[in-house]
């Protein structure tokens, strides 16, 4: 996980740091049911292909011991934690058989949990999530099971081999559990990959420590500093990570008061603006937008006409035509709205340029900047559409609401000129299914070929039916 975590791994993030307190759901009992019979099998499968010999309990015991004290330092990601268990784990592969190898583990990281369990900090039935978590031991073990090859025999390839695989074996059980618990896709656990190049910078060292263990089996107690240091590292990242959830939350929840006060403000415009965000959230989905341009578009359509808080109500319930020293107020709602939002800070600057921007055109006749076509942000043009869609759709102050047909025409006419063809052609993906994929295809195609006359110095093709300018009579 990035320095700077998407809204999608922020999500996966308070998820995970919300986990261990709540009951298991359906889906969990499914995963780790899956998980952990998975395991069984897998560990049953190696003792029956290298049945283990006798072997020191010692030096065993010792590392089972630090194992567990590892894996009280939880380094968290967006789809759970890592845990430096990398520097007992190889100490104690090389002590134990290598049939003894994953129940040693799944011990060492029961003994782990059970304080947590005991402090009421965990619920006990996620004691579970020790089995699963042990999968990352079933590689290794079965490497060197297969191999007849004793790892203080191995050479180095094969002691690379036994490290892909134990990296392959974790990231294949962990992609199973969140893809089955979350729906995580494998791209979103991919991300987390890095956290295999913190195992592996850690194995030389252990590894130095296990082909010490047969003389001097307390060396792996050496370690036990390091764990302390990593420790301190861990405290502070969890705490880090707490803190940028906290600030998502703060923000949004800054966003719906914002709603809120719009809708105390005018019932009907807080109504409004609600219609444009499910209206335009169904476009984002006929689009493909990811999770971060979604949320913006979600707040920027909540929040279109903030800055209308600061327009006389008399002004905004006019039953008739506003008069030019009207309109020109009127429209200083968009910057008044990007200035309210710029406080805020965070993400809620970037939907303060949408804001900023929806009442631009497609054609550069809009306000309050005039730019026109890709210099409008993507967002905007969805909610400039949506929003004509929701005001001719309705009853305003001054006039009666559009016939759906009617309506359907007049953002066909007005594509290519105040709106961009392509949002329109989604949006009647949404409203009006029959409609958008004959008509709004061929008006797509021919304002493409104006684009490239005009880049020519050619006259641009005229095209389509005049507009009514009825999308364009909003407030």
């Amino acid at each position: 996980m990035s320095s700077a975590p998407s809204l999608r791994e922020q999500d996966m993030l308070a998820e995970t740091l919300q986990r261990e307190r709540k009951p298991f759901c359906a889906r969990d009992r499914v995963a780790e049911g899956v998980i952990t019979g998975a395991f069984v099998v897998a560990t049953l499968a190696i003792w029956l292909a290298d049945p283990p010999g006798a072997f020191a309990l010692t030096p065993a015991l010792i590392c089972v011991a630090v194992l567990a004290l590892a894996t009280r330092v939880p380094f968290h990601v967006a789809s759970g934690f890592t845990v430096p268990t990398q520097l007992a784990f190889v100490p104690l592969i090389f002590a134990v058989p290598a049939a003894v190898a994953p129940p040693a583990v799944a011990l060492a990281l029961v003994l782990g949990r059970l304080p947590s369990v005991v402090t009421g900090r965990t619920r006990a039935a996620r004691l579970l999530h020790c089995i699963g978590n042990s999968w990352f031991s079933i590689g290794p073990a079965a490497v060197f099971a297969i191999s007849g090859t004793a790892p203080q025999q191995a050479g180095a390839g094969l002691l690379l081999f036994a490290l892909a695989a134990q990296f392959a074996g974790d990231f294949g059980a962990s992609s199973v559990r969140e893809t089955i618990e979350s729906g995580a896709s494998i791209r979103e656990q991919a991300r987390e990959t890095w956290v295999y190049a913190v195992d592996a910078a850690l194995s030389p060292v252990a590894l130095a420590v296990a082909y010490e263990m047969d003389d001097r089996p307390w060396l792996v107690l050496g370690l036990v500093p390091m764990l302390g240091v990593l420790a301190g590292f861990a405290r502070e990242r969890r705490a880090r990570l707490e803190s940028i959830v906290e600030l998502k939350n703060a923000y949004h929840g800054t966003a719906l008061v914002l709603g809120d006060v719009v809708e105390a403000d005018d019932a009907y415009t807080g109504e409004h603006c609600k219609s444009v965000v499910a209206l335009t959230l169904a476009v984002a989905d006929q689009l493909g937008f990811d999770s971060d341009r979604r949320r913006n578009l979600e707040f920027g359509a909540l929040l279109h006409d903030v800055g209308k808080v600061a327009i006389p109500k008399e002004i905004i319930n006019k039953p008739g035509r506003l008069d030019p020293d009207e309109w020109r107020l009127i429209k200083t709602h968009t910057i008044e709205g990007q200035r309210m939002l710029e406080r805020v800070g965070g993400f809620m600057r970037e939907v303060g340029l949408i804001v900023r921007s929806h009442h631009e055109r497609w054609d550069g006749g809009g306000y309050p900047d005039g730019i026109a076509g890709d210099a409008i942000p993507v967002e905007a043009r969805i909610i400039a559409c949506c929003d004509a869609w929701n005001a001719m759709r309705t009853d305003r102050s001054y006039r009666a609401a559009i016939p759906h047909d009617d309506a359907v025409e007049e953002l066909v006419a007005c594509a290519g000129a105040q709106f961009d063809p392509s949002v329109v052609a989604a949006l009647l993906g949404v409203v009006a299914p029959g409609h958008a994929s004959s008509s709004v295809k061929q008006l797509i195609e021919a304002v493409d070929a104006d684009a490239v006359r005009a880049v020519h110095g050619k006259p641009a093709a005229r095209r389509g039916r005049k507009a009514r300018g009825l999308a364009g009579a909003t407030r």
